[in-house]
């Protein structure tokens, strides 16, 4: 049974009444609620494995891997960082500027935000916005997955077990009653799920000017080229396409192969693959429901390439579909005409450029996953295309680093989280000015009457030197220049650093730095000899 429509009014009233109170700027309570996320998911482990077992016969080490871990993580960074994240800052405004204006900027909790969490990983993505919009001060509606019912069920139980209910509630509901939802008017909507839901979500808020947050997926690429480690490619590509069978919105949905090696790529994916799936069915995260698994044994059975992989299609288990390497396939393939999202992976043939065009032709990607030994190569590849994030020689590794953003672009969403990223999404930075009582006497001369005499002191002077028949070539000249001279600067900065410590080991002898030298020396000598 779903929340009634009376209810979900009694909770929106409840939330923006809290919000008007106050209640939920004070950094203590922020912090209070925090904490008790932690003990929510420390005295419950159990009781969402299995409820994530029930749901996805997800195993417990993808479960505490890909969740509970991830959210502890960013959990304890939320609470180590709070105080110097909602401190008020100074602008780097001048000297005369701070000194007469006094300007702060404070970051200000939005109001009441509705966090619409996915199915593939139902707990950790609906509670990490959670917590980003605790620690910004907001009163939250989370709505997690009707898809994963056992997860729902849970977090509608121990939401307000642990949490302050005036403040963050959670409610239920389907296609219908979400929209019936989003109908209301809220301060910011966090949405992670598809790209056409997506598009209803942002129709919904528009109506109301609400900002929103959209975590979507898109059609993740990996580029394997022709001077790629084949064997950690093949591996890792078949170790992201197993983890929760592949769904993921970070994960690898196709791979241009280059043709010098194609083929050792091929096989040494089908190996890999072969090899997960039969030593690991049993412990292999099912398709989420029927609807899913029948679209993607029909795309297989549509595509015009060869099935790579000696696993029955049923596995033995319901909704389990084998992991699955696709050769023979070009971008028309029925493969190709969405994300997949499943534990299939077709494989293009296509040189480096080839690669980036398609890329480019298809709509932007949450990731892009290059493996190459060329820098030059991996460079063009990030300078020619456009994606959310990219891990080079690997899979998801930028997702998983500390106080970087995470976020699309294009239809893989927009706006970021992740550590202070989400504190600021939640967040409104307001910029307050205090000026001291001379700024008034000199604001008076903008004031009417208006005089030509006064346009003296409103004209900008040219204080950096720009010449008028300056070039393009000589903006680039002038770059080049910048960028030694900063090379420069920073081997400098180390020379200074070494001398100074080789001097204090020369008086004191203590750390040794002279005598490692001279080893060093020694040591060349005798293998030049």
């Amino acid at each position: 049974m779903y929340t009634s429509d009376e209810q979900v009014d009694e909770v929106y009233q409840t939330l923006q009444a809290t919000f008007r109170s106050g209640r939920t700027r004070e950094i203590a309570w922020r912090k209070w609620q925090l904490k008790q996320l932690w003990w929510l998911l420390e005295d419950n482990e159990g009781r969402i494995i299995q409820a994530l077992h029930q749901d996805l016969h997800r195993h417990a080490f993808e479960s505490i891997f890909a969740e509970v871990r991830a959210i502890k993580t960013d959990l304890q960074q939320h609470l180590r960082n709070i105080d110097q994240w909602t401190a008020d800052q100074a602008p780097s405004a001048g000297f005369v500027v701070n000194q007469v204006l006094r300007p702060t900027i404070r970051y200000e909790p939005l109001g009441v935000a509705l966090i619409v969490g996915p199915w593939n990983f139902p707990v950790s993505l609906l509670i990490q916005p959670l917590m980003a919009a605790i620690t910004a001060g907001c009163a939250v509606l989370l709505k997690p997955s009707e898809v994963t019912v056992a997860t729902q069920n849970l977090l509608v139980d121990l939401i307000p077990q642990y949490l302050d209910p005036t403040a963050i509630r959670v409610v239920t509901g389907g296609a219908a009653e979400t929209t019936r939802l989003m109908a209301r008017k809220f301060d910011h909507i966090f949405f992670t799920g598809s790209v056409g839901v997506a598009r209803h979500v942002a129709a919904a808020a528009a109506k109301h000017l609400t900002p929103t947050t959209l975590e979507l997926g898109g059609q993740c690429p990996a580029i394997v080229t022709a001077t790629a480690d084949i064997e950690a490619a093949a591996r890792e590509i078949a170790w992201i396409k197993f983890l929760n069978s592949g769904q993921i919105c970070l994960s690898v949905n196709h791979v241009f192969a280059h043709p010098a090696v194609e083929e050792q790529l091929i096989r040494r994916m089908t190996f890999h693959f072969n090899q997960f799936f039969r030593e690991g069915a049993d412990g292999m995260t099912r398709i989420v429901n029927q609807k899913n698994f029948d679209r993607l044994q029909g795309l297989l059975e549509k595509s015009g390439g060869r099935v790579e992989t000696d696993a029955p299609v049923q596995g033995g288990s319901p909704r389990q579909l084998p992991l699955s390497v696709v050769s023979n396939v070009d971008m028309a393939d029925p493969l190709l005409s969405e994300e997949l999202f499943g534990s299939i992976c077709p494989v293009v043939r296509a040189s480096t450029q080839e690669a980036i065009d398609s890329i480019n032709n298809l709509p932007r990607p949450l990731a892009l996953y290059i493996y190459s030994q060329d820098d030059q190569e991996v460079e063009h590849v990030i300078s020619s295309t456009l994606s959310g994030g990219v891990t080079v020689n690997g899979v998801l590794v930028h997702v998983a680093i500390p106080e970087a953003p995470f976020g699309g672009v294009g239809d893989s969403g927009h706006g970021y989280y992740h550590g202070e990223w989400g504190f600021k999404t939640f967040s409104h930075m307001r910029t307050i000015a205090r000026p001291r009582p001379l700024f008034r006497k000199v604001s008076s001369l903008v004031m009417p009457p208006y005089s030509t005499e006064g346009l003296k002191w409103l004209r900008v002077r040219d204080g950096m030197g720009l010449k008028r028949e300056w070039s393009l070539e000589d903006e680039r000249k002038l770059q080049r220049r910048s960028a030694l001279s900063r090379l420069a600067s920073r081997f400098g900065t180390i020379a200074v650093l070494f001398v100074s410590l080789a001097l204090a080991d020369f008086k004191t002898g203590r750390l040794g730095m002279l005598r490692r030298v001279q080893r060093l020396i020694e040591l060349v000598r005798q293998w030049r000899l």
